[in-house]
């Protein structure tokens, strides 16, 4: 842990002048953590909602449900998991798309923005996010969507019987210490408690009980430095393989969208792959460094970019740290 008081003081220095909803950051190099603070009254054991952070764990559990043997392969067919869904409303686009579409975002869609509100005011989000699949795009055009995010946790419940929480509480939260969590029942009366809210735990499921799969996690900042330390280490934790290595690899191979298995990926001056979360959620793994630089925040909208905070700040101080 850095002990020299410049560093924690520019840092928040930094933090309070231009971040000022972060809640806390934790730095992970080599294994060890080398910095770890909190700002705005929160501390190492609260949890936030870190929005579509929550992608890239579903993607984890994707991949975890493949290794075990419950998921065939990303190039089984979505539909294959949904035969009551009405054939009458599936165009052949809709037949054509495969788990592997909806963890790249190149499945197509009918509309040009999203209907977030729409969806997770429906029923049945599992039936309405099938029925935006389809449209003039083809297969392969990248095109963000958490209602496609949100089909992959429905399919991994019909495949493991298990909802995405209970999966991810047996198969990865419990096995790398991340705090387990409880099902968070939303209604039109919490909704907004739970995107603002201060003290918030759980994982959040739809009408129909399934974990929604493109946000609703609430993580600390240990527990999503934790995480990304999995995927520095090749998804094995204290000598247990957590997740394949081939799936790791598999995730983070760079493309033309700068878009893995649900990952966000940059290269410019050295290789990072984050998760990224509406608010300024964000993992950041930095293979070159052995690095994870986790940042949890409170909601906000339009927050500043945390790339430019880990670049131009929590960089430059580690790399100062070093050299004294």
């Amino acid at each position: 842990m850095i002990k020299k008081e410049y560093f924690h003081d520019d840092l928040e220095r930094v933090v309070s002048k231009k971040y000022k909803n972060i809640a806390g950051i934790a730095v992970v190099k080599d294994g060890n953590t080398v910095y770890e603070n909190y700002f705005n009254g929160y501390g190492k054991e609260d949890t936030l909602h870190v929005a579509s952070v929550t992608k890239s764990i579903l993607s984890a559990l994707i991949g975890i449900a493949i290794d075990k043997g419950f998921i065939e392969s990303v190039n089984q067919k979505v539909l294959d998991f949904f035969p009551e869904y009405d054939s009458m409303l599936a165009d052949s686009k809709k037949q054509e798309v495969r788990i592997k579409h909806l963890l790249t975002m190149t499945a197509p869609y009918i509309y040009k923005r999203e209907p977030f509100k729409e969806l997770c005011s429906s029923s049945d989000w599992a039936k309405y996010a099938l029925d935006l699949l389809g449209g003039k795009d083809e297969c392969g055009t990248f095109k963000y969507s958490t209602a496609g995010a949100h089909l992959l946790s429905v399919i991994l419940t019909k495949a493991t019987g298990k909802t995405a929480r209970e999966f991810a509480n047996e198969y990865l939260f419990e096995p790398i210490g991340m705090k387990q969590l409880p099902n968070y029942e939303m209604t039109t009366e919490t909704y907004m408690n739970f995107i603002k809210g201060k003290y918030v735990c759980g994982w959040v499921s739809d009408p129909k009980g399934n974990s929604t799969g493109g946000w609703g996690v609430t993580l600390s900042a240990v527990d999503m430095a934790r995480f990304g330390q999995l995927y520095l280490n090749y998804g094995n934790w204290n000598g247990k393989q957590i997740i394949s290595r081939e799936w790791i690899e598999e995730s983070l191979r760079d493309n033309s969208n700068h878009y893995g298995y649900l990952w966000w990926l940059f290269k410019e001056d050295e290789f990072a792959y984050c998760a990224m979360g509406d608010g300024g959620n964000v993992i950041c793994c930095l293979p070159e460094r052995n690095m994870v630089v986790a940042i949890a925040s409170k909601f906000m909208m339009r927050p500043k970019d945390r790339m430019k905070l880990v670049k131009d700040y929590i960089l430059p101080l580690l790399d100062r740290e070093k050299s004294i």
